[in-house]
């Protein structure tokens, strides 16, 4: 069953942010992900507004989790630590 990876994230630091995004968009297609939504538009309903709303599909939450614990995306978030406040779920889809 495909699983969705749902992030949140109000960017502090561009720079380090974009590095984190270029090396996390190889890694998440590696384990198999494709973009949904990727810091498209919005509207903000409830909770802490996130201006950047990030939308992946895994084949598996499997595969997604193993991306999240991969060393080439453990690399790429060295650099999203302290450029941004961000949540991230994964979710088996129905």
């Amino acid at each position: 069953m495909s699983a969705l990876w749902i992030a949140h994230v109000l960017v502090t630091d561009e720079e380090a942010y974009g590095r984190y995004a270029k090396l996390a968009t190889g890694a998440i297609a590696d384990h198999g992900g494709v973009f949904l939504a990727r810091a498209t538009a919005y509207v903000q309903l409830e909770g802490p507004d996130r201006p950047r709303n990030v939308v992946a599909r895994f084949p598996s939450l499997e595969a997604a989790e193993a991306c999240y614990r991969s060393d080439a995306y453990q690399e790429a978030l060295s650099h999203a630590k302290g450029a941004a406040q961000r949540e991230l779920v994964i979710v088996e889809e129905s």
